[in-house]
């Protein structure tokens, strides 16, 4: 039986960015080029990002997952995305989630990103609703510690994947393209 799937992508971004930077467009035309409808939102306000406002927009925009669903999110995206998962009730399926340089604590780096994380957000129990977890990191970010990316993988039942000197994954690291996140992607078809 040959299934025809309606694969589809949506890359959140990160503090202080927009849909066009470092390697989300990369990706979104990488994605497309594979068949996989990708979608790139603009997140309100993203230097001064608002933790409500930014969870209505990915809400909104994703209004629903499954298992052709691929959630691809950078940073203080990764942290938005995770609190819309864990709102999700029900029985639900994600395909493929894709976190670059997540973290679930206070960055020493930025304090000023805390009022995402003040209430806590539990996402161990997450990783019974998604198909595939790839969690990436660099070792030299500036900003997410290491320890931070590692702890949230293993939060999720993961080991974090390492891509050396990347930095934070920002265009100004030499990060325009992210061929880490698109192997997941590519392999499942």
């Amino acid at each position: 039986m040959n299934r025809t799937t309606a694969r589809r992508a949506t890359i959140i971004h990160g503090y202080a960015a927009t849909p066009n930077d470092h390697w989300f467009a990369w990706l979104a035309d990488e994605f497309e080029a594979i068949g996989v409808s990708t979608n790139v939102p603009e997140l309100p306000d993203p230097a001064q990002p608002n933790a409500d406002r930014w969870a209505e927009t990915v809400a909104s925009t994703l209004e629903s997952v499954d298992h052709d669903t691929i959630l691809v999110a950078h940073s203080l995206g990764c942290v938005t995305t995770l609190r819309y998962l864990a709102d999700l009730h029900g029985d639900w399926t994600l395909g493929t989630l894709i976190l670059v340089a997540g973290f679930l604590e206070p960055l020493p780096a930025l304090p000023e990103l805390d009022a995402f994380i003040a209430d806590g957000l539990e996402v161990s129990a997450l990783a019974a609703h998604i198909d595939r977890i790839v969690v990436l990191r660099s070792d030299a970010d500036p900003y997410v510690p290491v320890e931070h990316t590692d702890r949230l993988a293993a939060r999720l039942g993961v080991q974090a994947h390492l891509v050396a000197g990347a930095g934070h994954f920002l265009a100004s690291d030499g990060i325009v393209e992210l061929p880490e996140a698109l192997h997941p992607v590519r392999c499942v078809r």
